[in-house]
């Protein structure tokens, strides 16, 4: 005759003090992770600044390669350029600064987004744009510079120098 007592009963399960710990655990994996995935938007804003500096770029190449072929490139001042999306005021064989017709047809900015601020004199070599997401309100060149989120078009001085295109995304 055996006795119940004697029989060992296994233990199914987690006890109360496993599970609080992996509880725990998860928690404070998901306070040290989470931080990285929060931040997209301005991972996505900074992208996007990079991908307007390239299209910059590109149609800057573009214009000046048709400014090459048509000459305009060694006429003195401010020459419309016939381009494709309209015409395209070009200084030295490169897009000026004039206004923000220049870039909302080489680069069909939607108001919505992106908002192009010129500053400067065009024609001058040192007239710059700036072109950033766009805000509730028009900024002003100290406003958007405090942003740290834009890219920069500074116009060429001469037909043997390229324009400066630069971007900054510290703040995006």
């Amino acid at each position: 005759m055996r006795s119940s007592m004697n029989v060992k009963v296994k233990q199914q399960g987690f006890t109360l003090i496993e599970l609080v710990v992996v509880i725990v655990i998860l928690g404070i994996l998901a306070v040290t992770a989470a931080p990285k995935f929060i931040d997209l938007q301005g991972d996505a804003k900074a992208a996007t600044i990079e991908g307007v500096k390239a299209a910059m770029e590109s149609s800057t190449a573009m214009v000046h390669s048709k400014s090459l072929i048509n000459g305009s490139d060694k006429n003195a001042g401010i020459v419309a350029l016939t381009m494709n999306v309209g015409d395209v005021n070009v200084v030295n064989g490169w897009p000026t600064n004039d206004d923000t017709k220049t870039w909302d047809l080489l680069l069909d900015i939607n108001a919505a987004e992106f908002a192009v601020l010129p500053d400067g004199t065009e024609g001058s070599g040192s007239a710059e744009t700036y072109i950033y997401p766009t805000a509730s309100t028009v900024l002003t060149k100290a406003e958007i510079v405090a942003t740290e989120c834009y890219v920069l078009y500074i116009e060429s001085g001469s037909t043997n120098t390229k324009p400066a295109i630069s971007t900054v995304t510290t703040e995006c």
